[in-house]
């Protein structure tokens, strides 16, 4: 089985990392290693991370440079970006070298449950899992039929370390819709595949701005970026811890 290393980007992630934590360290079989990619918090993050043995490299903040950071940084010969909020299934790296065993696929993700500590939010788990879809073909059809789809952090996407480096890994100054230009830059080399397998997501986005909010921000934010609008794009997309 060839080595898998996680990359978790964190910035001010002291709440979520304990579970993380914990589910990591119960991955069978295990990750080559964690690398936690601290974009400046001023929580204890960094210490957490340590103490959980995982190496830390730190960064300016943004998702996108903190991805390559780690992506550069890591050992194994395939990579996972994983967010702090989300929950792997504990066979997580024996699913993502399977599926990459198969040279045809590129990049591929699970299918996120978003849940809190009350509810599961199915509904705008169903939307998400259909954007994943209806976002590339109406966007980017030509792409579509040559198998790719948009995936999303929440996804936790993995993909061929070597080749993320080849097309120039993320765009270094995105702080949103990072993963979503990566899908089209690694569609050159393969499909891009939603895998029936789930991870969980936190809802805290959804607890804080209300279901209807939440679903306008991502719907806006994914349009301004379908047609070309990036600047500044991470203003409508505030940060929730």
């Amino acid at each position: 089985m060839s080595a898998v290393s996680i990359v978790v980007p964190m910035l001010n992630e002291e709440a979520a990392l304990p579970a993380l934590v914990a589910h990591l360290a119960r991955l069978d079989p295990a990750p080559l290693e964690v690398v936690a990619v601290d974009g400046g918090s001023a929580d204890r993050s960094v210490a957490l991370a340590r103490a959980a043995g995982w190496r830390v490299v730190e960064t300016a903040p943004g998702r996108g440079r903190q991805i390559n950071a780690g992506v550069a940084a890591a050992a194994g010969e395939r990579v996972v970006v994983l967010h702090a909020d989300t929950v792997p299934p504990a066979d997580m790296v024996a699913v993502i070298a399977a599926t990459l065993a198969d040279p045809k696929v590129a990049l591929a993700g699970f299918t996120p449950i978003i849940r809190g500590t009350e509810r599961t939010r199915w509904g705008t788990t169903a939307h998400n899992w259909a954007k994943t879809f209806y976002a590339p073909l109406l966007f980017r059809p030509h792409l579509f039929v040559r198998g790719c789809r948009l995936l999303f952090g929440d996804h936790a996407m993995f993909f061929r370390r070597a080749q993320f480096l080849e097309v120039g890994g993320c765009d270094p100054e995105a702080r949103v819709m990072e993963e979503a230009d990566l899908c089209i830059r690694l569609n050159r080399f393969g499909r891009v595949r939603l895998l029936r397998r789930t991870v969980e997501t936190s809802d805290r986005r959804i607890a804080e701005w209300g279901a209807l909010k939440a679903n306008w921000v991502y719907l806006k934010v994914g349009l301004m970026w379908a047609v070309g609008a990036r600047q500044r794009l991470h203003e409508h997309y505030p940060d929730v811890r």
